[in-house]
């Protein structure tokens, strides 16, 4: 009785040990499958409709189907991507196993060169504006701080105390 009784509760922990395994499986395949989605979309490998693209694919020996969202953002040339991947195929119902965030659009540079920007990253700098000789001039790459230098006060040393 007792050996029947320890033998059905070491089924029920391997049981649950071999289902925990498959969902991170299936979770870890979700997960690359919407990856590689939002890669084929940065790509331009799939040519995206209006609001969302939904397709099948067939990975690892079984059917998934993925869910793909375009939204707009506070950035006229940029979209924000949402892909959702489910086990199974269209016709299947539930939730997704994995879901992938990711942004799309031009640069909002006015120059070509990769790279290049046209913003001004010293604007509101507390650099000082004086420049010394053998500095860089403020706002380019590497330059250097020209304004006075501070040094930090030392901080005074505790005196120990003996004991009685």
């Amino acid at each position: 009785m007792i050996v029947a009784m320890g033998l059905a509760a070491l089924m029920t922990a391997v049981s649950g040990t071999a289902r925990t395994s498959g969902y991170l499986r299936d979770k870890t395949l979700a997960q690359w499958m919407a990856l590689n989605r939002l890669s084929e979309v940065r790509l331009n490998l799939t040519k995206f409709g209006q609001n969302t693209d939904i397709g099948e694919i067939n990975f690892a020996n079984r059917t998934w189907h993925y869910d793909t969202r375009y939204f707009d953002t506070s950035i006229a040339t940029m979209k924000r991507v949402v892909v959702r991947v489910y086990a199974g195929d269209a016709k299947t119902k539930g939730s997704p196993l994995a879901e992938s965030t990711g942004f799309l659009g031009s640069s909002i540079s006015s120059t070509s060169t990769p790279g290049g920007s046209n913003v001004d990253w010293t604007i509101g700098s507390t650099l000082a504006t004086a420049a010394s000789p053998n500095a860089a001039p403020t706002g380019s790459p590497g330059a250097t701080p020209t304004g006075p230098t501070v040094t930090p006060t030392p901080t005074p040393t505790p005196i120990p105390t003996p004991t009685p």
